[in-house]
């Protein structure tokens, strides 16, 4: 079972960008999809983004909250995927989880289907 710890948060202003990290200790991380989660305060874990491993051509899949501004990626090599997030907005506040499943799903990421979470990061954005 893969075991991970994210890193990277912080604080930061609206439009700026943080660059999130999630290492795991070693295989099999080669082997699962990773995704990004977030939790605000009061809310439900909302899905943000899926990585799938090269076995399934490395598909990505996106909330659309955070198309086109969050970019999800991984080095197999270092155990480690990462979440580049840019034009950050307020609403992007939140504490940001990974964890894994076998893969990703165009239809979208159900909490309950992922596992190996690790403990989080704090990601603020404020002015």
């Amino acid at each position: 079972q893969v075991q991970f710890e994210e890193s990277g948060g912080g604080l930061m202003q609206p439009g700026g960008s943080l660059r999130l990290s999630c290492a795991a200790a070693g295989p099999p991380f080669q082997y699962y999809a990773i995704g990004w989660f977030r939790q605000a305060p009061g809310k439900e874990r909302e899905g943000v983004s899926c990585i799938n491993n090269k076995d399934y051509n490395n598909f990505t899949y996106y909330a659309d909250s955070v198309k086109g501004r969050f970019t999800i990626s991984r080095d197999d090599a270092k155990y480690t995927a990462f979440l580049q997030m840019s034009s950050l907005k307020p609403e992007d506040t939140a504490v940001y989880y990974c964890a894994t499943r076998a893969y990703c799903s165009v239809n979208g990421m159900d909490a309950g289907l992922f596992g190996s979470w690790g403990q989080g990061t704090q990601v603020t954005v404020s002015s």
